[in-house]
């Protein structure tokens, strides 16, 4: 069994986990910037990287006390190495990349996407290889074939704004604050999805990819056009994502043969989302997985757990390994129109 300490800091939580290759998490530890981004309805990179300088180094020490363990029994250690706000990710990857050279364990570096993309293994061991995954987060939204750790076939992907960037836009213009995810779902509990008319970019056509930027206007049409309530607007909103989701995911289903659904990544705590994309999933006849609510958002669990993985195949990485701002999981797939498409 192995033991990988896992370092997380790609965007504004700082995070570190003691994983084992067995799907034990020793310990784990996570503090958010929340309160220091706020003021600035979003994540100022600066600030971030600040941050983390500040709070990683305390979250090391604390998970190796919660575990009762020295860092010289850590087998590995992973770090998000991007994509991600460069600043925050080579804050990690350099406590990493110290700390393996201070003890001589391996180094992995650790795709962030690749995290969110293993991440349901890590609490499912039922689930195998290969699946058909959705992967939902603040700066990204794309449907991959999982074949294998470092095996992945996307799909699609969205052609201007990510499905999470649409719910921080909606909850600014809603006066909800950051973070906008949660703040929308709570509030659209108290309204009619019904009750405003809001598109939804591309459903029907055969384009598998997503496209969230005309959504996000509607929303902010709506709003100032004063004749609904925030609550409707909100529930609106959330209703237009999920039938955007299911129709684009449907479209991949029958693209695929993969056994399983799975979604991943922050937008997939959103219970909606969840309750949808697994009633799509029977429909289609496969199995559907999703992690719980806490490893959906950034973590270093998943960091851990991806590191595990990567370990037990033998790849490890030596100290000059870059901080990647921009890093696609399948490095093959075909450009796609748009001038703001994630990679």
């Amino acid at each position: 069994m192995a033991v990988i300490l896992g370092l997380e800091s790609s965007c504004d939580d700082s995070a570190a986990a003691l994983v084992t290759s067995d799907r034990q998490i020793l310990a784990q530890a996570v503090v958010g910037q929340a309160d220091q981004h706020r003021p600035f309805g979003g994540v100022v990179p600066e600030i971030a990287a600040r941050a983390h300088v500040e709070i990683l180094p305390g979250l090391v020490r604390q998970v190796l006390r919660d575990a009762a363990i020295e860092i010289g029994e850590v087998d590995a250690i992973a770090a998000t190495a991007g994509p991600g706000l460069v600043g925050g990710v080579m804050v990690g990857l350099l406590a990493g990349k110290g700390l393996s050279l201070a003890t001589g364990k391996p180094l992995i570096a650790v795709n962030h996407l690749e995290g969110h993309a293993l991440s349901p293994g890590l609490t499912d061991a039922s689930l195998d290889f290969p699946y058909l995954l959705l992967l939902a987060s603040g700066g990204h939204c794309q449907l991959l074939e999982v074949r294998g750790v470092g095996d992945y076939r996307r799909l699609a992907t969205t052609i201007d704004d990510a499905a999470g960037e649409a719910f921080d836009k909606a909850a600014k213009q809603l006066g909800l604050g950051y973070p906008g995810g949660p703040a929308v779902e709570q509030l659209a509990g108290q309204g009619d999805p019904e009750a405003v008319p809001l598109p939804r970019p591309l459903v029907g056509s055969g384009e598998p990819h997503f496209s969230f930027a005309g959504l996000k206007s509607a929303v902010q049409r709506a709003v100032q056009s004063g004749k609904y309530r925030p609550a409707d607007i909100a529930a609106s909103f959330q209703a237009a994502v999920v039938d955007c989701f299911v129709d684009r995911t449907r479209i991949a289903l029958r693209k695929s043969d993969a056994p399983s659904l799975v979604v991943a990544g922050g937008v997939a705590a959103n219970a909606s989302v969840r309750e949808a994309l697994e009633t799509l999933a029977a429909e289609e006849g496969r199995a559907f997985s999703v992690p719980p609510g806490w490893l959906c958002t950034d973590n270093a669990a998943m960091i851990g757990w991806a590191g595990a993985q990567r370990l037990a195949a033998g790849w490890v990485d030596g100290l000059d390994v870059p901080a990647r701002a921009r890093w696609p999981l399948d490095e093959d797939a075909e450009k796609v129109r748009g001038a703001g498409v994630k990679a």
